[in-house]
């Protein structure tokens, strides 16, 4: 999860979780704020775009906060128009990502219920200093390993180190979490989704000391070349978001150029990150060709030939998303 230039998230049912599941698993448990800056944001969803021909998936994105006016005035979209609207532009399945207790419980209950949807469940970093303050760090970990044990979430994520946010107070917490998700990935044999901010360093650091899981994702990859070949080096995945469309994202742009074709992958990181040419407004699965197609003008490739290599690769990392059927009905 990462902010543009709009802000964060409010939380519908507490900031950390804890307490009990959504009791409708409809209903969004995060509204996303207006900013702290006061600009206003046109709410408005962006018209879909061409639909591809051949399909990808998303592989990183938050349906449970709410950001957006339809076309008619109506709120927010819920989890289920969101999936409508991307199946009809050609993306087939969504990865649903949680950041705290709340959330992962929300991604893991949808995902047993929608066939279109596998979830990864983590403390995000930036929440990993107030649960270790409260020593509650030890249990949210465990019910998290509890949660990544059922058969349709497939990542643990997203963890990390995020030290725009947090200080040097809060890293030694941010650190002990990031060692426990990885722990928890390896465990169940899942991929693992990493927020890195600022942090690049850092990352690396403990995944080559502690050994990363088989398939290690950086989330809305925020490098340049350097990193990028360590990433190819260790053969670990970078997924880009609607930032790789920004004028002043070159480096990421360079770093795309490098990476081996086997280790890209797209996501939204919706509601966050629209792509251009509607960086602002509300983000969504369905805007996910406008990234697929920047990216294969910045390779010099067919927008069919990428969208098949990475609908190939997110299918690699996560496995397919009908290999186990959803368990609940509705």
């Amino acid at each position: 999860m990462s902010d543009d230039t709009a802000g964060g998230v409010v939380a519908g049912g507490g900031a950390t979780g804890g307490g009990t599941p959504t009791a409708d698993p409809a209903t969004h448990v995060r509204h996303r704020s207006s900013g702290a800056d006061g600009q206003k944001r046109d709410l408005t969803y962006p018209a879909p775009p061409q639909p591809l021909v051949v399909p990808v998936y998303d592989n990183h994105t938050h349906l449970e906060i709410a950001d957006g006016v339809g076309d008619d005035g109506d709120g927010p979209l819920d989890y289920r128009e969101h999936l409508d609207r991307a199946s009809a532009v050609g993306v087939r399945g969504v990865v649903q990502v949680g950041t705290d207790l709340e959330t992962s419980r929300w991604s893991a209950e949808i995902a047993s219920r929608e066939p279109r949807v596998l979830a990864a469940v983590a403390i995000h970093p930036n929440e990993a200093p107030a649960l270790a303050a409260a020593g509650t760090l030890d249990d949210a970990l465990a019910e998290l390993d509890g949660l990544a044990a059922r058969p349709r979430v497939r990542a643990v994520g997203e963890t990390g180190l995020d030290f725009f946010r947090t200080g040097d107070d809060g890293r030694a917490a941010q650190l002990e979490a990031f060692r426990g998700h990885i722990e928890i990935a390896k465990r169940h044999g899942l991929a693992l989704q990493i927020h890195d901010r600022d942090a690049h360093d850092d990352v690396v650091d403990l995944l080559l000391e502690v050994g990363a899981p088989e398939r290690t994702v950086f989330h809305c990859f925020s490098g340049g070349p350097e990193l990028a070949s360590i990433l190819a080096e260790n053969g670990w995945y970078a997924s880009f978001a609607g930032t790789v469309t920004f004028k002043n994202a070159q480096p990421l742009r360079d770093a795309l150029v490098q990476l081996p074709r086997n280790l890209i992958m797209v996501e939204t990181d919706a509601p966050y990150l629209t792509p251009v040419p509607y960086r602002g407004r509300p983000n969504a699965p369905y805007l996910i060709p406008f990234t697929l197609r920047s990216m294969a003008e910045t390779i010099g490739t067919d927008v069919s030939m990428l969208a098949a290599q990475i609908s190939s690769t997110t299918e690699l990392v996560y496995g397919t998303w009908d290999s186990e059927p959803v368990t609940v009905e509705g």
